[in-house]
């Protein structure tokens, strides 16, 4: 009988095994390295454990999806979630050498970033292992068509646009973090996007919607519905594509998205999203797929603004 499990799970405790339970880990600001087991460990456990390492840079913040990404067949991948990791898994295990190869492949790395933290900037120190700070690779050789030294090796070329090269590597970095929003039903309001975000834990929903459609009186002041950690303001019905479920709803102050899906919804529904393609989003209860949108939020002066 075939199996339905992605390759990563089928093979991870047979030629897995070859890889070294050594992770190389590169900041913006420094390099260290963490022990992690492809058999015994997951990707909680991988976060738990560089929450817990002391500094590295992330300021005893929780470490989860958004901070780390690896590099593959010359491209930037995100380490987001369960899926990410079934799939690196088994990239790692396809570099692993034959049994009868002597050398071992070098120790996988992954790149740690903040993001709610800025790049540092010269003259601070940049590590220059960080993939967004690796030297140009253009060359400064002489021009081979006319013999003389190139202009631009000899004059470094100038940010013609103001804005330094690190900086839009910077926005680049965060710009491949779009958040996935799906199109639902609430309670008695239809047309809501709602943010959906494993990082909460809940399913939440904004006080000026709350308010704008009487989740909770108009006239609700501190104290009173308040600005004191979670309110539950009961259970209420959400739809989305055809099936309708109901859940804890907490009040809460996020600005960018009406109702915010977490954990709670995703694994009541069995959601399962797809790192190739962030727009895929299914909810595996009933099988149906749904539309998804991937957004990126800017603020008034066109700045990124990473919702973790």
């Amino acid at each position: 009988m075939s199996s339905t499990l992605p390759p990563a799970y089928i093979q991870a405790t047979t030629a897995v095994n070859a890889v070294p339970a050594i992770l190389e880990i590169h900041t913006p600001v420094l390099s260290f390295a963490v022990q992690h087991s492809f058999v015994q460990d997951n990707l909680a456990n991988l976060y738990g454990k560089l929450s817990r390492k002391a500094n590295t840079g992330s300021n005893g913040a929780r470490v989860g999806p958004g901070w780390l990404k690896y590099e593959w067949n010359d491209t930037v991948w995100n380490l987001d979630d369960d899926s990410d990791y079934a799939i690196f898994i088994w990239r790692q295990q396809s570099q692993s050498p034959n049994t009868s190869s002597v050398a071992l492949p070098p120790p996988p790395t992954l790149y740690f970033q903040n993001p709610e933290t800025p790049l540092p900037e010269p003259p601070a120190y940049c590590n220059p292992s960080f993939y967004l700070f690796r030297p140009n690779s253009v060359s400064s050789a002489a021009s081979i068509r006319t013999g003389k030294k190139s202009i631009k090796a000899r004059h470094p070329s100038k940010h013609t646009d103001g804005v330094p090269q690190h900086k839009k590597d910077f926005i680049k970095f965060h710009s491949e973090n779009g958040v996935r929003t799906v199109m639902g039903k609430i309670g008695p309001v239809d047309g809501v996007r709602m943010l959906l975000k494993q990082g909460y834990r809940h399913v939440y929903m904004s006080r000026a919607f709350a308010k704008r459609h009487a989740f909770i009186p108009k006239d609700a002041t501190p104290g009173s519905y308040g600005y004191s950690g979670l309110v539950n303001i009961g259970k209420w019905p959400l739809t989305l594509g055809r099936t309708t479920t109901t859940h804890t709803v907490f009040l809460s102050e996020e600005t960018h998205f009406d109702v915010i899906l977490g954990r709670s919804f995703m694994e009541l529904r069995g959601v399962k999203t797809d790192a190739l393609d962030p727009t895929s989003v299914v909810c595996m209860d009933t099988g149906e797929s749904l539309e998804c949108e991937l957004v990126i939020i800017r603020d008034g002066k066109g700045e990124i603004v990473t919702i973790t």
